[in-house]
Formats: structure tokens, C-alpha cells, sequence
């Protein structure tokens, strides 16, 4: 199980470094409520359709799991070992800790908190 923060997938969007390693983990890839939103309004930001960018990611295959209670629990207990992540990032790291997958992400910073996280640049 691969999930996806939304920096990875906005690499993938934008055609930047990494975005050649994200393209394959699209068709099976699961992102956090709240990833998904920022990617969505970072579309919009830049000029996009969010709807469209919605559509086109569903129609490759990344489903969104929604925020849940256990998932708030783990976000909140990993502030203590990795406050330099936003409550998003937690979010991603903690639905990947549910899910018993892997988090993939285009921020380095997250390998002091998340060693076993993918890095794509």
C-alpha cells in the first residue's frame, strides 16, 4: 500500500524531480483527506481546475481515506518526535501507519521523523 502526501503528488502534477518515481504509485495509491484538500487548493492556487485535477486523479486510480479518530491520536503523538511536519504531513504518516504502508513524499525533512518513508527528490 503506497500512500501519498500531496507533495509527492504535486511533483507528479507539475512535471517536477521525482515525478517519473510517483506516476506508477498513482493506479493503487491512497491519500489522507487532508492531503488530498491541499493538493486540491494548490491546483486551484496555480490556476487549475481542482475538480478536473480530482477527476483525473480518481480516473488513475488514487483513492482518499477519510481522516478518523485514530488517525487524529497518532498525528497528535507524532508532534512530540517530528514538530517540524505539519498536522497534514502527521496526517499522511499516520493514515500510512494504519494502513500498514508506505508514505511517499517529495520532502527530505521527513526522514528524521519517518525513516521508512519514500522520498522522491
Amino acid at each position: 500500500m503506497t500512500v501519498l502526501d500531496a507533495s509527492a503528488v504535486l511533483a507528479w502534477l507539475q512535471g517536477e524531480a521525482g515525478a517519473e518515481v510517483v506516476e506508477p504509485l498513482l493506479d493503487d495509491g491512497v491519500m489522507s483527506a487532508a492531503n488530498w484538500s491541499e493538493v486540491l487548493q494548490k491546483a486551484w492556487q496555480h490556476g487549475r481546475d481542482a475538480d478536473r485535477v480530482a477527476a483525473l486523479l480518481h480516473a488513475l486510480g488514487v483513492s482518499v481515506e477519510p481522516v478518523i479518530e485514530a488517525d487524529a491520536r497518532t498525528a497528535a503523538l507524532l508532534r512530540s518526535g517530528a514538530a517540524h511536519l505539519s498536522l497534514a504531513d502527521r496526517l499522511c504518516l499516520a493514515l500510512a501507519q494504519r494502513l500498514s504502508g508506505q508514505a511517499v513524499t517529495a520532502e527530505r525533512s521527513w526522514l528524521a521523523a519517518a525513516p521508512d518513508t519514500l522520498v522522491i527528490r
